[in-house]
């Protein structure tokens, strides 16, 4: 807020040769240097390649005075309007698909967005990019349905009715429903048109942008600035061609960091899952770089908690996930080939409220906490119809030490659930049995002696040691095999052989020996933390 100045950062999105850039200058009253394509490579192809700005303003309505504080003189800030204003900052971003990252960066900064739509061709691909942008970044939207000149006049109205039912119906299920849909001629006649016709809609489109609020400056000299406000700053003996675009801020408030803990919500049109070890491309304000991802959940017994959108708990535990959990997904496979079951539970219909990433970038970003991170994969192919954005999550807390593997990461306790299935050999004794099929030849069976296994039939176990050295095991049951159990494990003793019958007389009694009627199974469950370098194996008491 400068003044007597209340500021609101309009967003004008939409799919290249929209008209975006033409419905800037058609509600402009002062431009910036950065604004309608002034570039001389965006002159060059024709197209906008970064974002423009440029303002209007109109009286404050009287709903918004009471929040004005109170006049006070400055004359080093020069001359303010006595009459309060409502100054829109319009931000004119990019249509074409490849300058995804410069439409998610401009998108960030604004408080209203203006969706500007080809009333002759309707939702086109990036159209539907930027309104899902637009449900991340904004909380409120106007539709405008432009090029309306290009309408057959007898037919104009018609058009124009059944374009804003599209509009309807393709709002309805986002939290956009009902937002207002405005139909202009920004440039009629095209962009090569004369001047002297005027844009059709424009004043009925500042009435209803007026219904909103925020704070900034334009062409004003002022003392302070507050973040959210637009600044030309004047540096002496400074070339600017060595400047890149970056970050202004207050000291130690931004830092580079190396990773990230943040909280992960999937854009539902992205499609495809979000697996582990993926690489996506990562935007964080105006920097977007790869990352590859970890993802992870609750424990599944905290599933239905509420979400946490302003810290990380490292002092919680965390359950390891192949893939963001989702209603319609397919159970991913393991490491080991084997279905991972706790993601199988998501396929039921019971999904943790909250999930979370680790996200490993390529090289350092700078950031604040909290700020918006977006994941695409911009480099699928753009004449394709699909959504290219795939999540999007708020960073909760940023690892700064480059070593974050050794010094950081073993205190975030993320663990896999391991099910392990085997097999009862044969008994020793009442207390004691032989296991098999549990662990590979090569397994060092030392880890896990100590570890608790179940029988099938009930007995509760505790791996004693190896067996051999194909893999076998023994267990020690402390309660002893009941008796049912017994007669399952112990098969039919051997009839004695005849004395004088030789060969054939053993090889009868082979045949005529039973199998035991069931095999009796081992199931053996413990969990590892995913980033412990020792790789121990902790049970549930």
């Amino acid at each position: 807020m400068a003044g007597r100045r209340v500021n609101v950062n309009v967003g004008v999105l939409g799919h290249i040769d929209s008209g975006k850039t033409a419905l800037a200058r058609a509600l402009s009253t002062t431009a910036s240097t950065a604004a309608f394509d002034k570039q001389p490579q965006s002159r060059e192809r024709g197209i906008t390649l970064d974002l423009g700005f440029s303002c209007f303003s109109v009286p404050l309505p009287a709903r918004l005075r009471s929040a004005l504080p109170a006049p006070h003189a400055a004359p080093e800030a020069g001359p303010e309007p006595s009459e309060p204003q409502l100054q829109f900052t319009l931000v004119d971003c990019p249509g074409h698909a490849s300058l995804i990252r410069t439409i998610i960066g401009g998108a960030q900064i604004i408080d209203l967005m203006m969706l500007v739509i080809d009333v002759t061709k309707g939702m086109q691909t990036q159209s539907a990019e930027c309104l899902v942008i637009g449900q991340i970044a904004c909380q409120k939207l106007v539709v405008v349905l432009n090029k309306i000149d290009l309408l057959a006049e007898g037919k104009r109205q018609a058009a124009i009715d059944k374009m804003t039912k599209k509009m309807q119906k393709t709002l309805e299920n986002t939290k956009f429903r009902g937002a207002p849909i405005i139909p202009v001629a920004a440039k009629p006649g095209g962009p090569e048109a004369p001047e002297t016709e005027a844009p059709q809609g424009i004043s009925e489109l500042i009435e209803v942008v007026k219904k909103v609020k925020s704070m900034q400056m334009f062409h004003m000299p002022v003392t302070t600035a507050m973040q959210g406000d637009r600044l030309g700053i004047c540096v002496t003996q400074f070339d600017p061609k060595l400047l890149e675009r970056g970050l202004v801020c207050a000291p130690e408030s931004l830092h580079i960091i190396h990773a990230a803990l943040i909280s992960v919500e999937k854009i539902p049109y992205f499609r495809g899952p979000l697996q582990t070890k993926a690489k996506f491309h990562i935007t964080v304000g105006h920097e977007t770089v790869m990352g590859r991802l970890m993802f992870f959940s609750p424990a599944p017994e905290s599933f239905d908690h509420e979400p946490v959108l302003d810290t990380f708990d490292f002092s919680r535990e965390y359950l390891f996930q192949e893939q963001y959990l989702c209603k319609d997904l397919v159970p991913a496979a393991t490491e080991s080939g084997q279905t991972n079951e706790t993601v199988g539970q998501a396929t039921e219909g019971h999904c943790p409220r909250q999930q979370w990433a680790l996200v490993e970038f390529e090289k350092p970003v700078t950031c604040p906490q909290l700020c918006l991170v977006i994941g695409s994969r911009l480099d699928a192919d753009i004449h394709t119809n699909m959504c290219r954005l795939a999540f999007h999550g708020i960073l909760l807390h940023g690892l700064e030490d480059k070593n974050y593997a050794e010094s950081l990461l073993p205190g975030l306790r993320v663990y896999k659930l391991k099910h392990k299935q085997g097999l009862v050999e044969r008994v020793i004794d009442d207390y004691n049995v032989i296991g098999r099929s549990l662990f590979k030849k090569e397994t060092n069976i030392q880890l896990f002696v100590g570890l608790k296994v179940y029988l099938s039939t009930g007995e509760l176990g505790i791996i004693d040691s190896a067996f051999g050295q194909s893999g076998k095991f023994k267990i020690h049951i402390s309660g002893g095999l009941s008796p049912e159990s017994k007669k399952i494990l112990m098969p039919t003793l051997k009839k004695r052989s005849r004395a004088g019958q030789g060969e054939a007389a053993k090889q009868k009694e082979e045949v005529e020996r039973p199998e035991p009627a069931l095999h009796v199974t081992l199931s053996l469950s413990f969990k590892r933390y995913v980033f412990d370098a020792h790789k121990r194996m902790f049970q549930y008491p």
